[in-house]
């Protein structure tokens, strides 16, 4: 990589770090897990960054590579896994404001995601949470339209399945008017 190049990639990484973050903790539903996974999809782009046929669109190389990164983790015997319980182990207080409500919401839907295959947690993550069209995701995903389609359809009915379970409403919930729906 030479100096214009490293430039390039320095103000790419300044300007989007943040946004990918918050995709890579969606992905991961951990703050240091995410880092950890930005950081190694962002050093295979800098590794391939004088080789990006488009320099335009820097962020869907990155995007995939996050996608990527964070399946080939799983895929490793030594990654931990997580153990799912039928209980939180904390329960808010009976005396819990409003905020306190919608935290317990947000860490419901959270661990919900975390429970979906790795694919449909990223077309969710991509399309809700990113607001990416079905084409974008597709490209980020190296998948066909109707994969991305048929993936947000499982992955939505699995959501409002436990989030049911959960004794979560998937129509509006009462603190922010919104809720799970396609």
């Amino acid at each position: 990589m030479n100096a214009d190049e490293e430039r390039q990639f320095r103000e790419f990484v300044a300007a989007r770090s943040r946004s990918l973050l918050h995709t890579a903790y969606l992905l991961t539903g951990d703050w240091e897990q995410g880092r950890d996974l930005l950081q190694t999809a962002l050093a295979s782009t800098a590794r391939r960054w004088s080789h990006l046929r488009d320099r335009q669109q820097p962020e869907i190389y990155v995007r995939r590579a996050l996608y990527h990164a964070q399946v080939d983790r799983f895929r490793l015997l030594s990654w931990g896994r997580e153990t799912v319980t039928d209980a939180l182990p904390d329960q808010p207080s009976t005396q819990a404001a409003d905020w306190a409500d919608t935290v317990v919401q947000r860490q419901d839907i959270i661990a919900a995601l975390r429970r979906l295959p790795k694919r449909q947690r990223a077309v969710i993550v991509l399309r809700y949470f990113e607001d990416r069209p079905d084409s974008e995701i597709a490209e980020i995903l190296g998948v066909t339209q109707g994969t991305v389609r048929s993936q947000t359809h499982k992955a939505l009915v699995s959501l409002r399945t436990g989030l049911a379970d959960a004794g979560l409403s998937t129509t509006a919930s009462p603190t922010t008017g919104k809720g799970v729906s396609a």
